[in-house]
């Protein structure tokens, strides 16, 4: 049988080296007014870090899943700075739909969308904008880059394509335990 050893093996000097490195990346994440968790939302390149963490809020909202984390829906979401890049007309129809549904915020509750602290309060004002194309390309493009993660299948108990597996047949086909038996 195997003994391992279950006391540190940091020293005094082992910490001073991570915290001089963590000391810079925390001053400059407070220095930029964004922080270290949003930190993913510096790395785009068209559009704005607010932007983005207002479109993975929106995102959260629009299909909410509480066991799901936010990389999921930040992954998701990352693709439209590339488009955005590429088509002047998706650029401005996300940032203006952001700035709308800031605004709308700001005139019901006095702060922006990502500050508005109840779901339910924000989902008031995504009906308010979900006739226009802003919402409906969302949603539209939300449906397919959230839910087409493969890591992500296991959480909602798909087990991803069955077709190079000899199709359902040989695969899932009779997994139906809660049918009772004729």
């Amino acid at each position: 049988m195997r003994e391992v050893d279950r006391r540190g093996k940091y020293s005094r000097r082992i910490f001073l080296q991570g915290a001089a490195t963590a000391l810079p990346v925390a001053a400059v994440a407070s220095s930029t007014g964004i922080g270290i968790e949003d930190a993913w939302a510096e790395a785009a390149t068209t559009l704005a870090p607010a932007t983005m963490k207002t479109l993975v809020k929106v995102a959260r909202d629009i299909y909410p899943h509480d066991f799901l984390v936010d990389s999921y829906y930040i992954t998701a979401v990352k693709p439209w700075d590339t488009k955005a890049a590429k088509d002047p007309a998706v650029k401005t129809l996300l940032e203006d739909g952001v700035r709308r549904l800031d605004q709308d915020a700001q005139d019901r509750h006095k702060v922006v969308y990502v500050q508005v602290p109840w779901e339910a309060d924000r989902i008031i004002l995504l009906q308010g904008i979900e006739h226009t194309d802003f919402f409906k390309k969302l949603r539209s493009d939300l449906v397919v880059s959230l839910y087409n993660q493969p890591e992500l299948w296991p959480k909602f108990g798909y087990e991803g394509s069955s077709h190079e597996h000899g199709g359902y047949i040989n695969r899932g086909f009779s997994d139906i335990d809660w049918l009772p038996k004729v």
